[in-house]
């Protein structure tokens, strides 16, 4: 058997060395190369068959890091019902819901039970995206297919994806309605297919207007046309999540789902004010933590947003220390953040605990994972992927920050109650943005963070929609 291996493995060698002959391949010397460093460091036979047939996390998971957590927190916020975002990329307004939520009930009552509906802001985001596609085309009409810009419209169209001044543009603009006026559809808790279908007739609309564009046509007849892609358009969005209510009644409930005093009629915009109580816009910073860039300055990317009269995002980069200060007093005064973090780095799920030392990966393999933080974010190992609520933080004797927690959006059987805990240093490697209420922010980082903004390329790896 070893001597038919063998002949297999020299004749795999030679085809190689036949068959290339451009440089920069695998030639056949390097591939005799890369297996005799094999036959220099044989690898252990039963770790072999062992990761071949166990999952990866199983085999590296430290056992001296995965004894029971501690779950006392110095400072937390109050509880509230964990929302689930099912098979969507709505992270972004589930979290941001919660803090507008968390804020009410803080005000009104902690008995008070609120939850807001997704779906019905989810309409809204998703015609917004994709008028703010169809003018993007208008607006690099004349610019060739291949420009970066042009592709940037055309490669993602619209998407499930955003951040928190999503939430602040559109609530603004359409308002609120509780989640019983409008519960989850099907294709809001699964939005794969019907983002694929919008993305395709996105796409069919978006050359039309590029060639009325190429054209010269009046502006006049351009909006009519475009008006005419976003009624298909929205009848697609509200055939598979709903229509929108104009109008609505509603008491609100405590807990028990007793109600607290009698219906009132609302419409969207009525409830909006009743539950935030005035624009959101104006009111926070968006921070974010960037170690390639120059801190205490501000930068914007162009296109990225949710609407497209709206704000782009616009984040002020700050070290990890003065990012944590704001996020302690904050939580110290009651108050939840919007944060967003590369979730699946070192998670261990069934726990849900996220820790640097939860997985051994390098003994597993016989190797190291050296990039720095600066590095993962340059080469797009690392990034923010998912959007979660910051609830809580456990500080020792002198101040020093032991862990924190969040509320997530995967339902309340997950992790912790529907929480995940993170040590103090996980936190640092793979939090990446914070929304902060200005009345926690410094007065030096208030003048950074309306400072003139650097413009970066949406194509940069830490500007991507939060999921």
């Amino acid at each position: 058997m070893k001597k038919l291996l063998c002949t297999l493995l020299a004749v795999g060698s030679l085809t190689v060395a036949n068959a290339q002959t451009k440089p920069g391949g695998i030639s056949g010397e390097m591939l005799r190369d890369i297996q005799k460093e094999q036959q220099a460091e044989p690898v252990n036979r039963a770790l072999v068959n062992a990761v071949a047939v166990n999952s990866i996390d199983a085999l590296s998971t430290n056992r001296q890091n995965a004894g029971a957590l501690d779950t006392y927190f110095s400072v937390e916020t109050k509880k509230q019902s964990i929302t689930d975002q099912k098979s969507s990329g709505r992270c972004w307004m589930f979290s941001g819901f919660n803090v507008l939520r968390s804020n009410y009930t803080r005000q009104h009552g902690d008995s008070i039970q609120l939850e807001l509906s997704q779906a019905y802001l989810f309409v809204w985001d998703q015609l917004e995206k994709s008028n703010l596609m169809l003018q993007g085309c208008v607006d690099t009409g004349k610019l060739p297919i291949d420009d970066p810009r042009v592709r940037f419209f055309f490669k993602s169209p619209i998407g499930d994806g955003g951040t928190f001044c999503g939430v602040s543009d559109l609530a603004e603009k359409y308002g609120l309605v509780p989640a019983e006026v409008m519960p989850e559809s099907y294709s809001s808790d699964n939005t794969s297919k019907m983002r694929s279908l919008i993305a395709s007739k996105l796409r069919e609309y978006g050359l039309q207007l590029r060639d009325m564009a190429q054209k010269d046509r009046k502006q006049n007849s351009i909006d009519k046309a475009k008006t005419r892609m976003l009624s298909q358009i929205y009848r697609m969005i509200i055939m598979t999540i709903g229509e929108p209510p104009q109008k609505f009644t509603y008491a609100f409930k405590d807990k028990n789902g007793k109600a607290l005093g009698p219906a009132r009629e609302y419409t969207p915009q009525s409830f909006y004010q009743e539950v935030v109580g005035g624009p959101l816009n104006g009111t926070f910073i968006m921070a974010m933590n960037d170690p390639r860039r120059p801190y205490y300055k501000t930068y914007e990317v162009e296109y990225d947003r949710h609407t497209y009269d709206g704000h782009n995002w616009r984040y002020v980069n700050l070290p990890m220390e003065d990012i944590e200060q704001m996020a302690i007093a904050s939580l110290k005064d009651g108050r939840k953040l919007y944060s967003s973090y590369d979730v699946g780095k070192f998670l261990d799920r069934k726990r849900g605990y996220a820790d640097i030392e939860n997985f051994d990966y390098e003994s597993l393999f016989g190797t190291t994972f050296g990039m720095d933080k600066a590095q993962r974010i340059s080469t797009f190992d690392s990034g923010s992927t998912h959007a979660m609520t910051l609830t809580a933080v456990d500080l020792d004797e002198n101040g020093q920050v032991k862990k924190w927690k969040v509320e997530n959006s995967w339902g309340a059987s997950w992790g912790q109650q529907g929480c995940l805990i993170m040590s103090a240093r996980w936190f640092r490697e793979y939090m990446f943005r914070l929304v902060v209420d200005k009345k926690y922010v410094p007065e030096n980082i208030l003048q950074a963070a309306e400072s003139e903004p650097v413009m970066v390329m949406p194509e940069d790896p830490l500007f991507l929609p939060d999921e």
